[in-house]
């Protein structure tokens, strides 16, 4: 009788690096520190590197393995993941300019401004150039993807088809044996990062109480997403929900919704996602859904006004927002990507001179958004997954044909 050997699971592993990342920052030498947030950067450098190819791999399959309605699919992921951004969006302003004005601080800038800088930085990097960018890939995916699932075997062969399963089935071999297993490592550098410059402590003790309302914003966000999930697929939401904690903690440490694509895979494949409809919904959805970006930046954007008196209103969020929504398709999969997106068209909210990119006010905005990005990545990759599930039904209950 063989012995069971114990495996420690991903989310207890996660919990294990942000504690440790923590402990370090806090009390380990720079030295120590820089090392951690080294190897940290390297591991970065290499992922973003394999998420492009990821993307043309995944979400290339999952499309040409669709053998009815491709199109269609893809049109209504998109259109759910766009609602879904813009939505978020408008309640995270109405909730924000309700409740911020009872506990702003104005005083509160300065302090944020002093964490603005003080990354920690690595002993060396390493510049690995990804063969595409995240945009072209994604473009690339649906050319291909499209294209093979209508035209194989009818007009064209199944050789290019081939090569790309077989080119999945290798970027599977990098993600199970090299991303999945350096996770920790990842998470862990960015906690001691946010540690030891007391980026997360300044603005925690400052303002809490809008970080708490954020959080809250995207955790009500996440279970109403998969509350419709659940009455759409007639599954269980909170069982639902449950699944997805491993992705949701993976998100909360490496801050980026394209790092996360691996393990939010696995969370698709609990909810009875079908793999067609996982590999590409997933990939695709961490780059155009920012429901929970959107929430973050949006509050953000409230409380910066609030603090520096300036006047925001409905009307001139939802042009932002709505912009917004679209530019940050694909923007970069890296911790803060999305505000850096968002930099250009803050004038739509602060105004023009106020909105400058490279001025204090976006500055403040910039320090106060990078502390709350975790959470709001985690709401995205979240929200990714629950229309993963309700694709699925749509494909099973509308578009896929019974097999006789």
């Amino acid at each position: 009788m063989e012995k069971k050997t114990f495996k420690l699971g991903l989310v207890p592993k996660l919990i294990i690096a942000i504690i440790v990342g923590i402990l370090i920052g806090q009390f380990m030498p720079e030295g120590i520190c820089r090392a951690v947030v080294t190897a940290s950067g390297l591991f970065s450098t290499f992922l973003k590197f394999v998420i492009p190819l990821m993307i043309v791999a995944y979400v290339t399959m999952g499309i040409a393995d669709l053998s009815q309605g491709a199109g269609k699919l893809l049109l209504i992921t998109v259109c759910i993941a766009y609602g879904s951004t813009l939505i978020a969006g408008s309640a995270s302003y109405l909730v924000a300019a309700n409740l911020f004005p009872h506990f702003m601080s104005a005083g509160a800038l300065e302090q944020i401004a002093e964490t603005a800088d003080k990354s920690l930085p690595s002993f060396f990097s390493m510049q690995i150039i990804p063969l595409l960018d995240t945009l072209s890939a994604v473009v690339l995916a649906f050319i291909l993807g499209l294209c093979l699932s209508t035209m194989r075997g009818k007009e064209i062969g199944d050789s290019l088809y081939n090569v790309m399963k077989d080119f999945s089935g290798i970027i599977d071999k990098v993600l199970h044996n090299v991303i999945i297993p350096l996770l920790p490592l990842y998470i862990c550098g960015t906690f001691v990062d946010m540690t030891y410059s007391g980026k997360t402590f300044v603005i925690l003790g400052i303002l809490w109480k809008v970080f708490l309302v954020v959080i809250l914003m995207h955790l009500i966000c996440i279970l109403l997403q998969f509350m419709l999930a659940g009455t759409v697929s007639k599954k269980n939401p909170f069982a639902l929900i449950k699944n997805q904690l491993p992705g949701y903690t993976t998100a909360l440490g490496t801050q980026s919704s394209a790092a996360t694509i691996p393990v939010n895979l696995k969370c698709a494949e609990a909810d009875g996602v079908c793999e067609q409809i996982r590999n590409f919904v997933v990939p695709l959805c961490a780059n155009i859904h920012m429901a929970g970006s959107m929430i973050t930046i949006t509050a953000c954007a409230t409380a910066v006004c609030l603090m520096n008196q300036l006047p925001i209103s409905l009307a001139t969020v939802i042009p932002f927002i709505m912009t917004l929504g679209i530019a940050m398709v694909a923007s970069p999969g890296a911790p803060g990507g999305s505000i850096m997106t968002a930099l250009p068209f803050l004038y739509m909210v602060f105004g023009a001179t106020a909105g400058d990119p490279n001025g204090p006010i976006c500055a403040i905005m910039v320090a106060l958004y990078i502390t709350q990005d975790s959470f709001g990545t985690a709401c995205n990759v979240s929200g990714d997954n629950a229309i993963g599930v309700i694709v699925d039904s749509i494909y099973h209950k509308f578009i896929a044909v019974p097999e006789k």
